[in-house]
């Protein structure tokens, strides 16, 4: 599958980006990388992380924005990601006060429904990013299924996190392929083996990498984005590094 569209999330590189983001984004394009996925604009503003996503070739194909800043300016945070070139809008996280139950998670939803309404009217996408959190039982639904049912399909799509699914004991490409009409992106990861499970260098775990990104492609996945939440000590450039060498080596990147 030549041509994969394929990013990294910037989180992975916090530390760099933050110091030094428009040295952090040579080095991404330098390995091969043609999209980044945004957590902040590091230590730039807006202006000048347009330059050098520019004068770097990369394009931002998303960015990751709290949901409280969506609540309270989401005009103001459309209209700076929109001079980025930024129409894929997803939330990252949600804090523990915020789905303590059923009626947390359904007051989320509204939430998110509404901000999706907005994002759609003015030319955006509204996704939600899961950890493991959102497969919680509270009584015969998840937090995942009351989220998902409590928004219209329309308002808020779905950036699959693969590790925290398998982390809660689910199958991502079974998950990518069940919600395939609310998929906007997917988070590659890999995961080693062993308890407690270890992030690892895409490739060189336990996921089943291959049939996650053929599940993406029957689902029309947008882009599939290379992350690593924690390198346990490894420079995060060169485990971004690795993991693009191997999805080379599996033949999805040219």
């Amino acid at each position: 599958m030549a041509g994969l569209p394929l990013g990294v999330q910037l989180y992975t590189l916090r530390d760099a980006s933050g110091k030094d983001m428009a040295g952090t984004l040579k080095k991404v394009a330098k390995i091969g990388y043609k999209n980044v996925e945004l957590a902040g604009y590091g230590n730039l503003n807006i202006q000048d992380l347009n330059k050098a996503l520019d004068d770097n070739g990369l394009k931002a194909v998303a960015a990751h924005v709290g949901i409280e800043r969506l609540e309270t300016e989401p005009d103001k945070t459309l209209d700076e990601h929109a001079l980025l070139g930024i129409r894929n809008i997803v939330v990252p996280y949600l804090a523990a006060e915020r789905r303590t139950g059923a009626d947390g998670w359904k007051q989320i939803a509204r939430s998110l429904d509404k901000i999706g309404k907005l994002c759609n009217k003015r030319g955006f996408t509204l996704g939600y990013h899961n950890h493991d959190f959102e497969f919680k039982w509270f009584g015969h639904k998840t937090g995942w299924d009351i989220l998902l049912e409590n928004t219209s399909p329309g308002h808020l799509y779905v950036e699959l996190d693969v590790f925290w699914t398998r982390y809660a004991g689910f199958c991502p490409a079974c998950f990518i392929r069940q919600y395939a009409d609310r998929m906007l992106l997917v988070h590659l990861k890999d995961m080693e083996p062993g308890e407690p499970p270890h992030f690892a260098n895409v490739g060189k775990g336990v996921l089943d990498i291959p049939g996650i990104i053929a599940a993406g492609k029957k689902a029309h996945v947008k882009a599939y984005i290379v992350e690593q939440d924690d390198c346990y000590g490894q420079d995060p450039f060169e485990a971004i590094k690795i993991s693009y060498r191997n999805l080379q080596k599996m033949g999805f990147v040219v």
